[in-house]
């Protein structure tokens, strides 16, 4: 060592100031219902999260610390790249100290684009098409070439370019691109049913579109039966060529109406225009129905569902074309990759093997390249997220997990519980918002929040390790080593569902008979085929309600009344009361406050900075005109009803003036699913994931029908509300339904009548019925990976 090197080492403090910052602080958050909390959190520790569903768990992790975390990254760019990126508000806490860069790895789904796959979504794709232009025989073309999102183009015609005195011209130009012409990498071509929008039968005047919101003497009507183009009092089997031309294709004309300058256009191009070129998720739930029913999704004739032109799939390697290998099971492309061997390409291949190799680790092996990445469960696409993070080489990073182990097996659990600590121990800080005890166990560090959920909730109940929070009396700590038992005596089946010939997605040939009037719960890997069996033959039979995975979509204006169709029977309530329209109690129509437009705040953007809102000073948050609040049913104005909790509404519709049975029969069944504590008037967009799964479940359960069938009821949910959530299925199946779960919770497991486990493994592994008995059965014959973790469980 020189002496110049020496004579530093030996000036170096004892203690260096920057090994000190070794916490995040946290002081006055109150973010939602957060109470002024302040805690310090451990860097390059795991700390874990755990509360009841609406306790304030995100509130803290993501809308706080996340959030301040990723609003002072964007404030490091100029202000013009500021201009292209979302505008974040500084979160309401009072100071946040030692925060490094937030990666947060959410359950959102990932992009619904159709031409958006795994494989572009992890750049897996990437990487094959430069291997394949590099190695494919024949050879088509640089990597743009094996690409279904880049279209062949070519141009001709002389392009001059000046330079000073020189002038060059240009004559072509081309690009080879992958894209499939057919369909344009979208893997299928849609046709329209006409029978879906007309009745032939009819006249125009009989009402003879089918369409929603096409209702005879509506402006949408009038535009076809008073354009006179046709008779509307013939019907339209009876239509000409040109007349049914102009009916269903015309282009748009500009033309008087009824006296009215409008536009005239074809039927089909409108419906196109108005209601099929949206996104489904985003559509009321009558009009997605007849979306779906109107058009119908075929593979596409010419590249057969790749999505790849011929080009793209006659070059090989080995045999092998890009559509090949993008189909493979990923755990099989990986061993295909493997046995490549090319020195000039042999980083290229490294970097792949890695990232499918991380897949297998991650348990999405089943998964294939060429997967929609919008059919991802919201567990799948969390973990596909966390694919480019495993092999990163950042460190001092704050990573952000929303329960990360929804939609695993307790088999799986193990897997991601290695993958946490792997993360942790290359020197980052683990933030995991979780309810499995699995998980629960394995943080050095534990932050329970409560005690309550919505308004009860927001405070630090606990701080400290595991064996602290066992010991400390909260609500988790009480619950975190509950084990179910199995039940005494199991329900009588009282018929059956049956599936025969299962074959969608990774199904082999499946035969089952699922028992009615018990509650049937079918279990089995990630990937297995649970999913499968269901939407494949299950659902869509007459008389079968699914409550999926989808999410809640919602504005500012969304709550639970809205949602739920509660605020119907209310505003008819308070009209006929009053003896005015109902729709002066609505805010988002005649009774809205006419400053606010019943949005209660007024927003002010301030351009490339986070805008701001105000409460609104008219109404002071209330969102409804002041004359609409001199209204009064039961002694309470519109907006008081809609600040109350469920439970106390309830009792306000009840009995006395008040007395709605339509307003009782939705708040009870909101009740039932533990959500007593939600204002009725609470933005469907700061309900947690939890609760909004609940309040589609109890949506849902107004639905006639005799066979109920629930994906994973219990995300989100807390271990003390499980006991809630069979309560609440041994009250459906008691009153005669069929209740059908796909879940990997051994509780609800160990409360079924039936099980049907799936397996062995996922993907091509899987797609076979391994178990069908009681759970009783299942323990006993610890055949499968479900019955041994079970067994473990219910300590059998």
């Amino acid at each position: 060592m020189s002496k110049a090197r020496k004579a530093d080492t030996d000036q170096r403090p004892a203690a260096w100031e920057a090994d000190s910052h070794d916490v995040i602080r946290v002081h006055g958050a109150r973010e939602n219902n957060l109470k002024d909390v302040s805690i310090e959190l451990p860097k390059r520790r795991l700390t874990v999260f755990t509360g009841v569903s609406g306790s304030g768990k995100s509130s803290l992790v993501f809308d706080t610390i996340a959030a301040e975390s990723q609003r002072l990254i964007n404030e490091t760019y100029s202000a013009f790249v500021q201009g292209f990126m979302p505008t974040l508000a500084r979160p309401e806490v009072d100071v946040l100290d030692g925060l490094t860069t937030a990666i947060t790895v959410d359950q959102r789904r990932m992009g619904g684009d159709p031409r958006s796959t795994v494989g572009t979504a992890t750049d897996a794709n990437a990487m094959l098409r430069i291997l394949f232009s590099r190695l494919g025989s024949p050879h088509i073309g640089p990597p743009s070439a094996y690409a279904f999102n880049v279209p062949s183009v070519k141009a001709s015609g002389a392009i001059t370019v000046e330079r000073g005195d020189k002038k060059a011209v240009r004559a072509t130009f081309s690009r080879t691109g992958g894209m499939c012409p057919r369909c344009e990498g979208r893997g299928t071509v849609s046709d329209v049913d006409l029978s879906q929008f007309y009745d032939a039968s009819r006249s125009l005047n009989e009402d003879a579109i089918t369409v929603p919101g096409y209702k005879g003497g509506g402006w949408n009507y009038r535009l076809y039966t008073e354009s006179g183009f046709y008779d509307p009092d013939k019907p339209i089997s009876s239509f000409t060529k040109k007349e049914l031309h102009d009916f269903l294709y015309h282009e748009p004309l500009r033309m008087k109406i009824a006296g009215i300058n409008m536009t005239y256009e074809g039927l089909i191009p409108r419906i196109q225009k108005s209601m099929l070129s949206k996104d489904p998720e985003a559509m009321q739930p009558h009009i997605r129905e007849f979306v779906e029913r109107a058009v119908a999704f075929t593979a596409c004739p010419e590249c057969d569902g790749t999505r790849l032109s011929e080009g793209a799939r006659s070059s090989k390697i080995d045999g092998i074309s890009i559509a090949d290998a993008c189909a493979m099971q990923i755990s099989d492309l990986s061993a295909w990759v493997r046995g490549l061997d090319d020195s000039s390409v042999a980083p290229l291949l490294t970097a792949l093997q890695q990232t499918l190799d991380s897949f297998v680790e991650i348990g999405l092996g089943y998964l294939s390249l060429d997967r929609p990445a919008g059919t991802l469960s919201g567990g799948e696409a969390q973990r596909t997220k966390m694919i480019r993070h495993l092999g990163s080489s950042l460190t001092d990073v704050t990573y952000v997990f929303d329960e990360p182990t929804i939609g695993l097996h307790p088999h799986d659990i193990e897997r991601m519980n290695r993958l946490l600590l792997q993360l942790r121990d290359k020197g980052n800080t683990v933030l995991v918002v979780e309810h499995k005890p699995e998980t629960i166990a394995i943080a050095d560090h534990v932050v329970d929040l409560g005690p309550g959920a919505g308004t009860a909730g927001g405070a630090v109940c606990f701080e400290g390790t595991v064996e602290g929070l066992r010991a400390g009396g909260t609500l988790t700590g009480r619950h975190l080593d509950d084990r179910s038992s199995l039940k005494a005596s199991v329900r009588t089946p009282k018929g059956a569902l049956e599936v025969r010939g299962a074959s969608t997605n990774n199904l082999q040939d499946v035969d089952v008979d699922i028992p009615l009037g018990v509650l049937t719960v079918l279990t089995g890997v990630a990937g297995s085929g649970k999913s499968s069996l269901i939407t494949g033959s299950v659902s869509g039979r007459d008389g079968v309600v699914t409550v999926d995975q989808t999410p809640i979509r919602g504005s500012r204006r969304s709550n639970p009344a809205t949602y739920t169709g509660l605020l119907e029977p209310i505003r008819k309530a308070f009209a006929k009361a009053n003896g005015v329209k109902p729709a002066l109690f609505s805010a988002n129509s005649e009774g809205a406050c006419p400053n606010c437009n019943g949005a209660g705040v007024v927003y002010t953007d301030l351009g490339m900075m986070a805008g701001v809102s105000t409460t609104c000073e008219e109404c002071e948050g209330r969102r409804f005109d002041a004359s609409v609040l001199e209204y009064h049913l039961g002694g309470r104005d519109i907006s008081e009803v809609l600040a109350m909790p469920v439970d106390e509404a309830r009792e306000f519709f009840s009995g006395g003036e008040a007395h709605t049975p339509a307003a009782q029969r939705v708040l009870d069944r909101l009740a039932d699913v533990g959500l007593g504590y939600l204002t009725l008037g609470q933005p469907l967009t700061t309900l947690s994931g939890g609760e909004r799964q609940r309040l589609k479940l109890a949506t849902h359960m107004g639905e006639k029908g005799g066979v109920y069938i629930l994906d994973e009821p219990t995300t989100g949910l807390h271990l003390a509300d499980v006991e809630q959530l069979l309560a609440l299925l041994d009250r459906l199946v008691d009153a005669g339904k069929s209740v059908i779960v796909i879940e990997h919770h051994q509780a609800v497991m160990a409360h079924a009548d039936w099980i049907v486990d799936l397996g062995p493994g996922a993907g091509h592994d899987g797609g076979r019925i391994v178990f069908e008995g009681t759970p009783a059965d299942l323990v006993a014959a610890r055949s499968t990976l479900t019955g041994e973790h079970l067994a473990q469980y219910v300590g059998a």
